[in-house]
């Protein structure tokens, strides 16, 4: 009788409630560098608004216990959804960070949220957002 012997190469991943679960094939690569934070929360603050808007909160309140942070942190937080879409869209895509301090922080963006006028905005954006090649 003849023996089969079969090789596969396998890594292991975080599946539901903390199991490990198997996977076959190489463990991929993440990408070099790391999410820069303000774009993170950007996303954050899309959520927190698909929670209040869905009923899942109540209000900023409500998030600030739940988030163990104070109200105001949330209005900051909150504050980056009045920036024009484009602006929103350009920090959910901002190249990660490889190396030392994020290009853009969300106190860089404070004076411009508070303008109510997107044109302006955009000036305000273009004159701090990380140029191309830099």
């Amino acid at each position: 009788m003849n023996k089969l012997k079969v090789t596969s190469k396998v890594y292991f991943k975080q599946g539901r409630r903390s199991r490990k679960q198997m996977c076959l094939g190489e463990k991929p690569k993440a990408p070099p560098g790391r999410i820069p934070r303000v774009a993170k929360l950007m996303a954050l603050a899309i959520r927190f608004d698909n929670y209040i808007a869905s009923g899942v909160v109540e209000d900023y309140a409500e998030l600030a216990r739940l988030g163990h942070v104070t109200r105001a942190r949330i209005t900051q937080i909150m504050n980056l959804l009045n920036l024009a879409p484009d602006i929103q869209e350009t920090i959910l895509h901002l190249p990660r960070v490889e190396s030392g301090r994020d290009t853009v922080t969300e106190r860089d963006l404070r004076p411009i949220v508070l303008q109510e006028d997107w044109r302006q905005q955009r000036r305000m954006w273009n004159a701090l957002a990380p140029k191309e090649g830099s």
